[in-house]
This record gives C-alpha cells, structure tokens and sequence, in this order.
C-alpha cells in the first residue's frame, strides 16, 4: 500500500461507509468534504490554474486517518469474502494455526497467500 493515501479511490471510501450503515447525509457530507479539495502548481513563480484530483485523501486533513481507517475495514471485508469464496488461500505460521491472509499496520499492510 505505498503512498495509499494518494491512491484511495473516493467511491471506495463511499460504498464502504454505506455498507457500514452510515446515514446518507453524514456520508454526503464527508464526500463533499473530501471533494472540494483543489490544487494549483506553481511555475517559474507563477501559479498555475486550480485542478481538483479524483482520488486521494489529503494527509493533512484532520478526518484522513479515520477514513483510511474505514478503507481498511472495506479491505479487511474484502479479504474475508475473498478466503469465504475460496478466491484467496492465506499463510499458516504454524500447522495447528489459522490461516492468515493479511496485517494491517498503522499506515501499512501485508498481504499473505498461499499459492494453489
């Protein structure tokens, strides 16, 4: 997941607070909120026109860590249905173990599989 703030899909983000049951309106209000983000680059001194990005989440932005914190969520969900489905086979430490098919780390994550 490196840089995965820069990549997290907005959408993503909206389905997963939906499927948790948030209200609509909250999560209207924090889409709005996440999309109203616009940047401008600067050139040779001079600023250049406003663009606003499709995905991401802003680091600076006070709610981003709760947020990523709901896309792990949305991917830990994922994973489970995924190993459910028999899609995903995870890694054993030990034979008498359960089988783990991913770690979630402050801002981090590891993936496991078995290859079948």
């Amino acid at each position: 997941m490196s840089k995965a703030y820069d990549r997290v899909e907005r959408d993503f983000i909206k389905e997963v607070m939906l499927e948790m049951g948030f209200v609509k309106e909250w999560v209207g209000l924090i889409m709005k909120y996440i999309n109203t983000v616009s940047y401008a680059v600067n050139i040779n001194g001079s600023r250049g026109r406003l663009f606003q990005p499709t995905r991401g989440l802003i680091q600076d932005n006070p709610l981003s860590p709760f947020l990523f914190l709901i896309c792990s969520e949305g991917l830990s969900s994922l994973m489970r249905i995924a190993k459910k489905d028999g899609l995903l086979k995870g890694a054993k430490a030990c034979r008498r173990g359960p089988e783990i098919t991913h770690l979630l780390f402050t801002d981090d994550c590891v993936l496991f599989g078995k290859q079948q």
